[in-house]
């Protein structure tokens, strides 16, 4: 792979408020439209706008009602708004698609925001859009770069061989493009600039929002990350590692039908050490949960038990990948209580013949088509992955300085039931940033979602509105001591961008996120299933 250095474009943003040169100059001229572009709408006279990079490809006014999307769906109910479609280019190997959503003068809320993508794909993140457009936002999204009509599920990473500069795009540019084209196209059809710039990602999306305060600290007054996969190499060395140690032996492999008792197990060891009994696993790290529990008696086996060596295998399932020469950690295990649930659980990543992201270090990593998987070597192998790759897709930095200096506010969240994400690494990079900058609660704080799988789903809460926190934390002072947030059941599809009344419509289960390290406990009286029997207090843990 040619050298990750990265380009001239990837330079941190300068410290202040405003666009690229290039596009500032641009945007003081853009917003004398002429004569006959006032003649027709708003919207369609974005087509006059040259701006460096930017190829804007429609332009068309989106009347409220019934929106049939590309992806076949149809969103009903919505707001009239601007509907611009285009590409970036911020380098001459990058091609990013994007859409950009604007409501009308009087129908906007004065802000705006860019929402982040999920895995490797490479589309619109219509189901972001909508909500957002909703709220009054002027909201863009990209495909990160790359054209993906197979879905979440195609890991096909060919893309990128070859194309760091596409990787780059993936990783974090595109979002940065987006922001600078966004800022200079609002302007011209608001007619006056945004209030405040916001960023919402999930995923993949949570690790943009991240390299974002690392990068560009000056594009945005506030970030959601979400479940952020910033520390990619790792994370993926942490798939490779469920893969291979659970294929060791045919004797210790772990169908994926045994993880529903496997959770059912630990929920059942882990539930009331968090002060009370209602199925959920409030701090999996205080837990210690022994699979020999689960063990077959005598010869029998069935998805309800496990072997003495299938047992051996969680253990190991649960420890995390290690250096077996030094004993270092490279990435933790997962949380007990992730076992199955939304998105299958540890299915992706345990099952065979080929394991999850494999296409990571054979595409981008060895560039190898006859690579196995099998082969990888725990004690050299990382250093080359780390040393290949690492500067493009880690956005690990904890020196948040620049963002905190500059006002920025940062949430992320992470579900404690996430089976491709992992909360302990989203809690060490926190203590990471904690050690780094002064101060940290002051502009960046996490909460952890007890049940939650991966963004959204799961059985705990699982539907909260981390919008509405993060904006009173920026418009209003208010700094989120905790989030409501109700569960809405295991395939729940709203996560952290519901709204206020949808958290509480229809809410048979209410409980507060915590500001970490501070842990929601049980007053002792009132229902579990209702927020205000709760309290927010520090709890002593084990990660």
């Amino acid at each position: 792979m040619p050298s990750p250095t990265p380009s001239k474009t990837d330079t941190p943003a300068p410290t202040s408020r405003a666009p690229m040169t290039a596009m500032k100059a641009l945007a003081l001229g853009m917003l004398a439209l002429t004569p006959a572009a006032h003649a027709a709408s708003a919207c369609e006279s974005l087509g006059e706008i040259s701006l460096p990079g930017v190829k804007l490809t429609a332009m068309a006014d989106q009347p409220a009602g019934t929106l049939k999307l590309p992806n076949g769906h149809q969103v009903e109910n919505l707001p009239a708004f601007c509907r611009v479609s285009g590409r970036l280019a911020p380098t001459v190997d990058s091609d990013i698609g994007f859409e950009l959503w604007m409501p009308p003068a009087g129908e906007w809320n004065g802000k705006t925001m860019v929402v982040g993508n999920g895995g490797y794909v490479g589309t619109i993140r219509y189901d972001e859009l909508e909500p957002a457009v909703r709220r009054g936002y002027a909201v863009i999204s990209s495909d990160s770069g790359h054209e993906d009509k197979a879905g979440y599920r195609n890991e096909n990473l060919n893309w990128g061989v070859g194309h760091p500069e596409k990787i780059a795009d993936w990783a974090y540019r595109s979002v940065h493009a987006a922001a600078m084209a966004s800022r200079v196209l609002v302007k011209a059809y608001q007619q006056r600039e945004a209030s405040h710039a916001y960023y919402f990602g999930c995923s993949t999306g949570g690790g943009q929002g991240l390299a974002a305060a690392q990068r560009y600290p000056e594009d945005f007054d506030g970030i959601i990350a979400g479940a952020p996969g910033n520390n990619r190499t790792a994370l993926n060395a942490g798939f490779l590692w469920m893969a291979t140690q659970n294929m060791k032996t045919e004797a210790g492999y772990i169908p994926p039908s045994k993880l529903p008792a496997i959770n059912r197990a630990a929920v059942a060891a882990c539930d009331a050490k968090d002060g009370v009994k209602d199925g959920l696993i409030g701090d999996p790290a205080q837990c210690h949960f022994d699979p020999k529990v689960l063990q077959c008696k005598g010869n029998a086996d069935s998805d309800d038990c496990l072997t003495s060596a299938q047992a051996d295998t969680l253990k190991r399932l649960y420890a995390g990948a290690r250096n077996p020469r030094t004993g270092a950690q490279i990435y933790p295990g997962w949380p007990v209580g992730s076992e199955s649930g939304y998105l299958g659980g540890w299915g992706y990543s345990i099952k065979g013949p080929e394991a999850f992201r494999t296409e990571f270090f054979r595409d981008w990593v060895f560039q190898d088509a006859k690579w196995d998987w099998r082969s990888f070597d725990w004690d050299r192998d990382m250093a080359a992955v780390q040393q290949r790759v690492g500067p493009l897709v880690d956005s690990v930095n904890p020196d948040l300085s620049r963002f905190k200096q500059r006002g920025g506010k940062l949430i992320v969240y992470h579900g404690l039931a996430d089976p491709i994400g992992n909360a302990y690494d989203t809690i060490h990079y926190y203590q990471a940033v904690s050690r780094t900058v002064a101060g940290t609660p002051d502009f960046a704080r996490l909460f952890l979602s007890p049940g939650m799988g991966h963004c959204r789903g799961g059985v705990g809460p699982n539907t909260f509105d981390a919008i509405g926190a993060l904006e009173a934390w920026i418009e209003k002072g208010q700094a989120p001591d905790q989030i409501l947030a109700a569960a809405k059941g295991l395939e729940s599809k709203t996560g952290g961008l519901a709204t206020a009344a949808q958290v509480t419509e229809g809410s048979s289960r209410t409980r507060p996120l915590c500001a970490w390290p501070k842990q929601a406990r049980y007053k002792g009286t009132g229902s579990v299933d209702d927020a205000s029997s709760f309290v927010c207090a520090r709890v002593a843990s084990r990660k």
